[in-house]
Order: C-alpha cells, then sequence, then structure tokens
C-alpha cells in the first residue's frame, strides 16, 4: 500500500509541478502555509464548540500530500483517536453521558470566559444569562 504522499506524487499533475523546479519549491511552500493555516485555525477552534479536532485532522491531511513527518503524525493521530472512540464506546452509558457532561461543561466554560473577556454582543437580548 502506497502513502499518501506518494500517491499524490504519481498523479499527472503533481508530476507536472515536479519537472519544473521553481513550481516545485513554491508548490511546497505553499501546502505547508496552507496546511500550517488549517491546523492553527483547528488548534484555535479546540476549545470552542464545532469540529476543532477535525479541521486539525484535516490541516495534517493537507502537509501529508506533501510531508513525511505529516504522514506519520496524521496516522499517529488517526490511530489514538480510532482508541479512544473504541474505548469510549465499550463503556457504560453513565460513563459516556459524564464525558459528554464533563466536555459540555469544559465548552460552557470556554464560552463564558471568552465572552467575559472580549464581551458580550450588543444583539444578544437582555434576557440571556451572560456578563455584560
Amino acid at each position: 500500500m502506497r502513502s499518501l504522499r506518494e500517491r499524490v506524487a504519481h498523479t499527472r499533475w503533481r508530476r507536472r509541478i515536479a519537472a519544473r523546479r521553481s513550481l516545485e519549491h513554491g508548490y511546497r511552500v505553499g501546502v505547508g502555509i496552507v496546511g500550517a493555516v488549517i491546523v492553527c485555525l483547528g488548534l484555535a477552534t479546540i476549545p470552542l464548540p464545532g469540529p476543532g479536532w477535525l479541521t486539525v485532522i484535516a490541516g495534517l491531511f493537507v502537509l501529508a500530500t506533501e510531508f513525511t513527518w505529516a504522514e506519520r503524525l496524521l496516522e499517529f493521530t488517526k490511530k489514538h483517536v480510532k482508541r479512544w472512540t473504541d474505548w469510549v464506546s465499550a463503556q457504560r452509558v453513565w460513563v459516556r453521558v459524564l464525558i459528554a457532561a464533563a466536555t459540555a461543561a469544559f465548552v460552557y466554560g470556554i464560552l463564558v470566559v471568552t465572552l467575559h473577556l472580549v464581551g458580550v454582543p450588543d444583539w444578544v437580548p437582555g434576557w440571556v444569562p451572560l456578563w455584560r
């Protein structure tokens, strides 16, 4: 089984880019920048509601198309996410509910702290129990 990087490298469009040294370097720099930005956005959104880890994995996927280290990190991440998912799935219902409640409390805490530091937007109705 070929790696993701090898599969991308064997496509016709990628071989054409690789044939020109100036394009090759610029392409790799561009992939590195785009992948790094996606990973950073994902890391910034992990504590917030939304697909934080999914965004990090998507950024690693982009980086893994060109860089061996990113491919290894992506495989490591996928392996550990699967282990975590399998472990949670094997737990009793009350443990899964407790994990979900702890996650919800953490997200709520991050949201409250963020709104406290940044300020509550003016469009939020007054009856919503948030700091003003």
